[in-house]
């Protein structure tokens, strides 16, 4: 009789201490719940990344394929760039648009960069590596800081103040814009037949094109009126009548 009471209390404490034994101790790991790294390993990843008590700030903006290169800016003389090769896996090396318009490649060379996007550029360069020293090159280019100016351009015959003038980075700098701030076409210009020349990129001679700018100025023309590029050179004939 009392070995049926002890089998009793015995049979009741093992029921009540039995829901304190988690359930899932003894099923596999994938069906236990996921751990709290486990769930945050991607942006643990993304703060190892930065420096602990650094200022660093994570840039989502950065491309990080050449299809993602920028195509609209075209690159002018004083801009910074960052240039890299993905494969390297090199800090970026921080370059600047000579006054020749050109940028010193590392391993590539000198290549021309004025009027050039980085996305164009940056395929340019691959097609050169790839020759040479690379069986495949991801080049990411990317403008850090642009020159308050494109280059120069220069005005001369009759306006009343010829000399050169420096190309807005921010602005459509149009020959009329040009005319304006050399003070306007004088008296006895010739201002039907503008005459700007124009290095040609492809041939390397100079080319010729003429501009009514008297049609732009006093009837408003926008259609006809010329963006103007780095090294143009405007000059306004002037008549050889005057009263």
């Amino acid at each position: 009789m009392a070995n049926r009471k002890f089998n009793c209390r015995l049979a009741a404490t093992l029921l009540l201490l039995l829901p304190a034994f988690p359930l899932w101790a003894d099923q596999p790991a994938s069906a236990k719940a996921p751990s709290k790294t486990a769930s945050n390993s991607v942006s643990s990843n993304l703060v190892a990344a930065v420096p602990s008590g650094s200022n660093s700030v994570i840039n989502t903006n950065v491309p990080l394929t050449m299809d993602t290169l920028d195509e609209k800016h075209t690159l002018a003389i004083g801009d910074r760039v960052s240039y890299r090769v993905e494969q390297d896996g090199d800090p970026a090396a921080q370059l600047v648009v000579t006054d020749s318009g050109d940028l010193e490649i590392p391993l590539a060379g000198r290549y021309h960069a004025v009027g050039l996007t980085c996305k164009k550029l940056a395929w340019v360069l691959k097609n050169a590596l790839e020759k040479e020293f690379y069986f495949h090159a991801t080049v990411i280019l990317a403008v850090d800081a642009m020159s308050h100016t494109r280059g120069r351009i220069y005005v001369t015959g009759a306006v009343r103040a010829p000399g050169p003038q420096e190309i807005p980075s921010d602005e459509v700098f149009t020959l009329s814009k040009a005319i304006d701030r050399a003070g306007g076409l004088t008296d006895y210009a010739k201002g039907r037949k503008v005459r700007i020349t124009r290095k040609d990129e492809a041939s390397g001679k100079d080319k010729q094109m003429f501009i009514d700018v008297e049609k732009i100025i006093q009837h408003g023309n926008r259609e006809g009126d010329l963006e103007l590029q780095p090294d143009d050179l405007i000059f306004v004939d002037e008549s050889g009548i005057r009263f």
